[in-house]
């Protein structure tokens, strides 16, 4: 398997967004962040997605100078306008705004509308763990999954993300699409010629199946807990668009591609109410008690939501990051 240097990852992705009109300083951050996600083994929304939002630059879709603007401040609660600038600077100003404001309120609520993707939500919830708060995101997206009972593309697998910090930076951070498996874990999976663990999808015969491609081909993917992720992706939208009075998923569906989408971001502050030391032993103690399961395999290891992060981290920070051969030549060939 090739590898690639942290370093490298982040130079060339800069080199490539200078290329295409952002400012150095810019370039820079949203080369880290997407170089970040690869890192931590989230490849899906690092290399694997970086020449898709090259499209869409070069499409004139996101303008990489516009940023993200309040338009309401009630309190605890704002309303920024993403103006279909780069998603995850947008992305990342939203969520230090919502910490501000839960180091002032004990909650901060920042509702971003018309934005680009994200990326990996998962970012955002480490970056309010990492400023010691409590973090809850989501974004809605494309009609990309039919509601439950339904075989046409209604709703979206709007990713949601729950962060609970520890002072040590061992944070607890669950990332996930409202559906069994992202469309970037399908390419994935497909990519290393996988067959998925579980059933994501429909084939295009209309049978549950494990082949990556023949669910993309289909578009059918399953709502992780079947009619019950069905009702979570329809809420997130709705909550979503409300507090934006942005763009619900049936809205996106218009604009052809996947832009001008509504997110939340939610940070809490515990150490209004709790010491950091109180925090660090409940979490702590809820993680261990889960770590002493029984392993359901041989030799087996039970994991907490981001602890499979912190692993990929130092393996690749060390050995260098795993890249899609193919991947990786389309981004130096740029």
């Amino acid at each position: 398997m090739m590898r690639v240097p942290y370093e490298t990852m982040v130079s060339e992705f800069k080199r490539v967004l200078v290329k295409k009109g952002f400012r150095e300083e810019r370039a820079e951050a949203a080369a880290v962040i997407f170089a970040q996600n690869s890192l931590a083994g989230v490849y899906s929304h690092g290399l694997n997605r970086f020449p898709r939002v090259v499209e869409y630059l070069e499409k004139g879709e996101i303008n990489p100078d516009l940023e993200a603007v309040c338009e309401l401040k009630m309190g605890a609660f704002e309303r920024w306008n993403g103006q279909r600038g780069f998603g995850p600077l947008n992305a990342k100003l939203a969520m230090d705004r919502a910490c501000e404001l839960a180091k002032q309120y004990g909650i901060g609520i920042v509702a971003l509308g018309n934005n680009n993707h994200w990326m990996r939500g998962g970012s955002y919830g480490f970056q309010a763990a990492d400023q010691g708060c409590i973090g809850i995101c989501w974004s809605n997206t494309c009609p990309n999954m039919p509601a439950w009972g339904g075989k046409d593309r209604k709703i979206g697998n709007n990713p949601i993300i729950f962060a609970v910090p520890r002072s040590d930076g061992r944070h607890v951070v669950i990332d996930c699409a409202v559906s069994q498996f992202s469309y970037g874990k399908l390419e994935e999976y497909k990519l290393k010629g996988q067959m998925l663990p579980v059933p994501g999808g429909y084939d295009t015969k209309g049978n549950l199946s494990t082949d990556p491609a023949e669910i993309e081909k289909s578009w059918r993917v399953l709502p992780m807990g079947y009619w019950k992720g069905s009702g979570i992706s329809i809420a997130l939208d709705l909550i979503g668009t409300v507090l934006t009075n942005g763009n619900s998923v049936h809205t996106i569906a218009g604009f052809g591609d996947e832009i001008g989408l509504s997110q939340v971001m939610i940070a809490i502050d515990p150490s209004k109410a709790n010491s950091p030391e109180l925090t660090d032993q409940i979490v702590d103690d809820i993680i261990a008690d889960i770590k002493s399961s029984e392993p359901a395999v041989e030799n087996g290891e039970v994991l907490y939501p981001g602890e499979p992060e912190a692993i990929a981290m130092r393996d690749n920070m060390a050995n260098g990051i795993p890249v899609a051969e193919e991947k990786w030549s389309q981004v130096l060939a740029m």
